[in-house]
């Protein structure tokens, strides 16, 4: 009998497979959006807003894991008194390093800029993905 009673007050404190299921296909859909904004050309030919939609799809998408998957949904409230200042330490941490990040090559050596990575042109002007290491040691050495 205490079998069947624990089952009831998990299901009814913790939710239902239902519910479980509910928030896996609400993930399936958000994946959608993400990979349509992402193949999108006239979205992503402006970058910022195609990086932002996907950005709020994934920070969607990591709430209802934590939400529901990893139970924090029905954790008692200690649990702010973990996230908040992880959440502030993460935020400070971030606007602290930015300008290290922004200024990182301002004191670049020759030496450094010459073994530093720099985005390779296609035939058509454009980035290519590959680069090409041989051309870029040849240009660099003088041969």
């Amino acid at each position: 009998m205490t079998d069947h009673h624990d089952s009831a007050h998990d299901e009814q404190s913790h939710g239902s497979t239902g519910k479980f299921l509910t928030v896996f296909v609400g993930l399936l859909f958000l994946t959608a959006i993400s990979f349509t904004v992402g193949n999108n050309e006239a979205i992503m030919s402006t970058p910022a807003i195609g990086w932002t939609i996907m950005m709020a799809v994934s920070c969607a998408k990591a709430m209802l894991v934590m939400l529901f998957f990893m139970h924090l949904k029905w954790e008692a409230n200690w649990k702010y008194v973990l996230t908040i200042p992880a959440s502030i330490m993460s935020i400070f941490l971030l606007l602290m390093l930015f300008p290290d990040i922004k200024n990182r090559t301002e004191n670049y050596s020759n030496t450094r800029w010459l073994h530093a990575a720099t985005p390779a042109t296609d035939a058509h002007g454009g980035h290519s993905p590959a680069a090409e290491p041989a051309a870029a040691q040849e240009d660099a050495t003088g041969h």
